[in-house]
Protein backbone atom coordinates (compact mmCIF):
# COMPACT_ATOMS: atom_id res chain seq x y z
CA UNK A 1 0.00 0.00 0.00
CA UNK A 2 1.00 3.46 -0.87
CA UNK A 3 2.23 6.16 1.80
CA UNK A 4 2.38 9.33 1.39
CA UNK A 5 4.66 9.94 3.75
CA UNK A 6 7.61 7.71 2.71
CA UNK A 7 6.88 8.65 -0.49
CA UNK A 8 7.40 12.24 0.06
CA UNK A 9 10.76 11.84 2.03
CA UNK A 10 13.05 12.57 -0.72
CA UNK A 11 10.13 14.61 -2.66
CA UNK A 12 12.60 17.27 -3.48
CA UNK A 13 14.68 14.85 -5.78
CA UNK A 14 11.04 13.42 -7.31
CA UNK A 15 9.95 16.37 -7.89
CA UNK A 16 12.69 17.65 -9.98
CA UNK A 17 12.15 15.54 -13.16
CA UNK A 18 8.57 16.33 -13.29
CA UNK A 19 9.32 20.14 -14.03
CA UNK A 20 12.47 18.94 -16.19
CA UNK A 21 9.64 17.15 -17.75
CA UNK A 22 6.82 20.04 -17.71
CA UNK A 23 9.45 22.89 -18.46
CA UNK A 24 9.19 21.51 -22.62
CA UNK A 25 5.72 21.12 -22.96
CA UNK A 26 4.83 24.04 -24.78
CA UNK A 27 1.42 24.76 -24.36
CA UNK A 28 0.36 27.94 -23.87
CA UNK A 29 -3.43 28.37 -23.03
CA UNK A 30 -4.85 24.61 -22.75
CA UNK A 31 -8.32 24.74 -21.44
CA UNK A 32 -7.83 20.86 -20.23
CA UNK A 33 -4.61 19.57 -17.81
CA UNK A 34 -4.49 16.06 -16.12
CA UNK A 35 -2.24 14.90 -14.54
CA UNK A 36 -1.85 10.81 -14.67
CA UNK A 37 -0.86 9.04 -11.66
CA UNK A 38 -0.48 11.75 -9.62
CA UNK A 39 0.28 10.92 -5.71
CA UNK A 40 -0.52 13.17 -3.21
CA UNK A 41 -1.18 15.85 -5.82
CA UNK A 42 1.79 18.20 -4.75
CA UNK A 43 3.27 18.85 -8.21
CA UNK A 44 -0.34 18.59 -9.75
CA UNK A 45 -0.93 22.14 -8.22
CA UNK A 46 2.38 23.31 -9.97
CA UNK A 47 0.13 22.53 -13.23
CA UNK A 48 -2.14 24.88 -11.93
CA UNK A 49 0.54 27.15 -11.54
CA UNK A 50 1.24 26.74 -15.11
CA UNK A 51 -1.70 27.19 -16.53
CA UNK A 52 -4.03 29.18 -14.64
CA UNK A 53 -6.73 29.27 -17.16
CA UNK A 54 -6.99 25.35 -17.24
CA UNK A 55 -8.87 23.25 -15.70
CA UNK A 56 -6.97 20.53 -13.88
CA UNK A 57 -7.69 16.82 -13.26
CA UNK A 58 -4.95 15.09 -11.21
CA UNK A 59 -6.06 10.96 -10.32
CA UNK A 60 -4.28 8.03 -8.81
CA UNK A 61 -4.87 4.75 -8.16
CA UNK A 62 -4.26 5.08 -4.31
CA UNK A 63 -7.07 6.20 -1.99
CA UNK A 64 -4.53 7.07 0.40
CA UNK A 65 -2.44 9.39 -1.68
CA UNK A 66 -5.92 11.30 -3.11
CA UNK A 67 -6.93 11.80 0.51
CA UNK A 68 -3.96 13.32 0.84
CA UNK A 69 -4.11 15.18 -2.42
CA UNK A 70 -7.55 16.80 -1.95
CA UNK A 71 -5.90 18.53 1.33
CA UNK A 72 -4.04 21.15 -0.85
CA UNK A 73 -7.10 22.41 -2.68
CA UNK A 74 -5.87 25.17 -5.31
CA UNK A 75 -8.78 24.65 -7.11
CA UNK A 76 -7.63 21.52 -8.56
CA UNK A 77 -9.75 18.12 -8.62
CA UNK A 78 -8.42 14.98 -7.85
CA UNK A 79 -10.16 11.71 -8.07
CA UNK A 80 -9.26 8.17 -7.49
CA UNK A 81 -8.61 6.26 -11.08
CA UNK A 82 -6.18 3.54 -12.57
CA UNK A 83 -4.00 4.51 -14.91
CA UNK A 84 -4.26 1.46 -17.05
CA UNK A 85 -8.08 1.91 -17.83
CA UNK A 86 -8.47 5.80 -17.21
CA UNK A 87 -10.60 7.05 -19.92
CA UNK A 88 -11.19 11.09 -20.12
CA UNK A 89 -14.83 12.18 -21.06
CA UNK A 90 -13.84 15.03 -23.53
CA UNK A 91 -10.42 16.16 -25.39
CA UNK A 92 -7.65 16.54 -23.18
CA UNK A 93 -4.87 19.58 -24.33
CA UNK A 94 -2.08 17.98 -21.97
CA UNK A 95 -1.92 15.18 -20.41
CA UNK A 96 1.61 14.74 -17.97
CA UNK A 97 2.54 11.44 -16.29
CA UNK A 98 5.51 11.66 -13.54
CA UNK A 99 6.75 8.15 -13.04
CA UNK A 100 3.63 6.48 -12.95
CA UNK A 101 3.97 4.29 -16.44
CA UNK A 102 6.48 2.14 -15.01
CA UNK A 103 3.78 0.08 -12.87
CA UNK A 104 1.49 -0.53 -16.06
CA UNK A 105 2.74 -3.67 -18.01
CA UNK A 106 0.67 -2.42 -21.00
CA UNK A 107 1.87 1.10 -21.10
CA UNK A 108 2.51 1.23 -24.63
CA UNK A 109 -0.94 0.70 -25.27
CA UNK A 110 -2.06 2.89 -22.58
CA UNK A 111 0.12 5.87 -24.16
CA UNK A 112 -1.43 5.56 -27.38
CA UNK A 113 -5.32 5.85 -26.06
CA UNK A 114 -3.93 8.78 -24.35
CA UNK A 115 -2.81 9.80 -27.27
CA UNK A 116 -5.74 9.08 -29.17
CA UNK A 117 -7.63 11.56 -26.39
CA UNK A 118 -5.72 14.10 -26.83
CA UNK A 119 -7.37 17.65 -28.51
CA UNK A 120 -5.73 18.08 -31.70
CA UNK A 121 -2.25 19.77 -31.34
CA UNK A 122 -2.06 18.17 -27.47
CA UNK A 123 0.63 17.38 -25.78
CA UNK A 124 1.85 14.12 -24.13
CA UNK A 125 4.10 14.11 -21.47
CA UNK A 126 5.81 11.51 -19.47
CA UNK A 127 8.81 10.37 -17.40
CA UNK A 128 9.69 6.70 -16.67
CA UNK A 129 12.97 5.37 -13.65
CA UNK A 130 15.46 3.73 -16.22
CA UNK A 131 17.37 2.47 -13.31
CA UNK A 132 16.42 -1.59 -13.27
CA UNK A 133 19.77 -2.34 -14.13
CA UNK A 134 21.23 0.01 -11.06
CA UNK A 135 22.82 -1.67 -8.00
CA UNK A 136 19.77 -1.04 -5.65
CA UNK A 137 16.83 -2.96 -7.66
CA UNK A 138 19.40 -5.59 -8.31
CA UNK A 139 19.88 -5.86 -5.12
CA UNK A 140 16.23 -6.44 -4.14
CA UNK A 141 15.77 -8.61 -7.14
CA UNK A 142 19.09 -10.74 -5.26
CA UNK A 143 17.62 -10.76 -2.30
CA UNK A 144 13.45 -11.80 -3.23
CA UNK A 145 15.87 -14.52 -4.83
CA UNK A 146 17.71 -15.85 -2.32
CA UNK A 147 17.27 -19.23 -0.32
CA UNK A 148 15.24 -17.55 2.30
CA UNK A 149 13.06 -15.46 0.54
CA UNK A 150 12.49 -17.19 -2.94
CA UNK A 151 9.62 -18.88 -1.71
CA UNK A 152 7.48 -15.98 -0.74
CA UNK A 153 9.33 -13.00 -3.41
CA UNK A 154 10.59 -15.18 -6.15
CA UNK A 155 8.05 -14.22 -8.63
CA UNK A 156 8.43 -9.88 -7.94
CA UNK A 157 11.45 -9.99 -10.34
CA UNK A 158 9.45 -6.99 -12.83
CA UNK A 159 12.78 -7.11 -15.21
CA UNK A 160 12.73 -3.81 -17.30
CA UNK A 161 9.44 -2.43 -16.91
CA UNK A 162 9.91 0.68 -19.71
CA UNK A 163 12.00 0.81 -22.48
CA UNK A 164 14.73 3.73 -23.47
CA UNK A 165 13.76 6.91 -25.13
CA UNK A 166 14.56 5.53 -28.79
CA UNK A 167 12.02 3.21 -28.35
CA UNK A 168 9.39 5.87 -27.23
CA UNK A 169 10.51 7.81 -30.08
CA UNK A 170 9.96 5.60 -32.53
CA UNK A 171 6.81 4.40 -30.80
CA UNK A 172 4.96 7.88 -30.55
CA UNK A 173 6.41 9.03 -34.00
CA UNK A 174 4.31 6.12 -35.92
CA UNK A 175 1.09 7.38 -34.06
CA UNK A 176 1.68 10.96 -36.17
CA UNK A 177 3.55 12.56 -33.16
CA UNK A 178 6.06 15.25 -33.13
CA UNK A 179 8.08 13.73 -30.36
CA UNK A 180 11.11 15.22 -28.26
CA UNK A 181 13.40 12.24 -25.80
CA UNK A 182 15.87 12.12 -24.04
CA UNK A 183 17.31 10.58 -20.70
CA UNK A 184 19.30 12.06 -17.93
CA UNK A 185 20.91 10.66 -14.80
CA UNK A 186 20.78 12.71 -11.57
CA UNK A 187 23.22 12.11 -9.24
CA UNK A 188 21.12 12.85 -5.83
CA UNK A 189 23.36 13.50 -2.70
CA UNK A 190 21.26 11.64 0.04
CA UNK A 191 21.76 12.27 3.89
CA UNK A 192 21.08 10.24 7.11
CA UNK A 193 21.28 6.58 7.70
CA UNK A 194 20.40 3.74 5.35
CA UNK A 195 19.30 6.51 2.92
CA UNK A 196 18.95 4.09 0.11
CA UNK A 197 16.65 1.59 2.04
CA UNK A 198 15.01 4.95 2.61
CA UNK A 199 14.61 5.61 -1.15
CA UNK A 200 13.88 2.48 -2.19
CA UNK A 201 11.01 2.34 0.82
CA UNK A 202 8.69 4.52 -1.14
CA UNK A 203 8.94 3.40 -4.49
CA UNK A 204 10.36 -0.29 -5.95
CA UNK A 205 10.18 -2.28 -2.43
CA UNK A 206 6.66 -1.58 -1.70
CA UNK A 207 5.23 -5.01 -3.82
CA UNK A 208 7.73 -6.72 -1.58
CA UNK A 209 7.06 -4.87 1.91
CA UNK A 210 3.13 -5.48 1.11
CA UNK A 211 3.20 -9.36 0.49
CA UNK A 212 5.24 -9.46 4.40
CA UNK A 213 4.14 -9.35 7.60
CA UNK A 214 5.69 -7.23 10.40
CA UNK A 215 8.15 -9.60 11.45
CA UNK A 216 9.33 -10.38 7.80
CA UNK A 217 9.70 -6.98 7.14
CA UNK A 218 11.96 -6.11 9.78
CA UNK A 219 13.73 -9.06 8.68
CA UNK A 220 14.12 -8.34 4.68
CA UNK A 221 14.59 -4.68 5.10
CA UNK A 222 17.48 -5.58 7.81
CA UNK A 223 19.35 -7.62 5.05
CA UNK A 224 18.77 -5.26 2.04
CA UNK A 225 20.22 -2.03 4.26
CA UNK A 226 23.71 -4.14 4.58
CA UNK A 227 23.75 -4.82 1.08
CA UNK A 228 22.57 -1.14 -0.16
CA UNK A 229 25.30 -0.15 2.42
CA UNK A 230 27.91 -1.77 0.29
CA UNK A 231 26.60 -0.86 -3.08
CA UNK A 232 26.33 3.10 -2.12
CA UNK A 233 28.89 3.76 0.40
CA UNK A 234 28.98 7.22 2.48
CA UNK A 235 30.70 9.66 1.83
CA UNK A 236 31.75 12.97 4.13
CA UNK A 237 29.20 15.29 2.29
CA UNK A 238 26.07 11.93 2.06
CA UNK A 239 25.25 9.17 -0.03
CA UNK A 240 25.67 9.56 -3.73
CA UNK A 241 22.41 7.95 -5.38
CA UNK A 242 22.26 7.84 -9.27
CA UNK A 243 19.73 7.81 -11.02
CA UNK A 244 18.74 7.28 -14.65
CA UNK A 245 15.30 8.54 -15.89
CA UNK A 246 13.39 8.43 -19.41
CA UNK A 247 11.69 11.86 -20.92
CA UNK A 248 8.63 12.10 -23.81
CA UNK A 249 7.49 14.66 -24.68
CA UNK A 250 5.15 14.38 -27.49
CA UNK A 251 2.24 16.70 -29.14
CA UNK A 252 -0.43 15.64 -31.49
Amino acid sequence: MWDPDTYARYGDERSRPFFDLVARVRAESPAYVVDAGCGSGELTTELARRWPGAEVLGFDSSPAMIAKARELGGGVSFAVADVATWHPDRPVDVIVSNAALQWVPEHRVVVERWVDALSPGGWLAFQVPGNYDAPSHAAIRELCASPGWVDRLGDLDRGRPVGDAVEYLDLLSGFGCRVDAWETTYVHVLEGEDPVLGWVSGTALRPVLDRLDDRERARFTAELAERLARAYPAGSYGTPFPFRRIFVVAQK
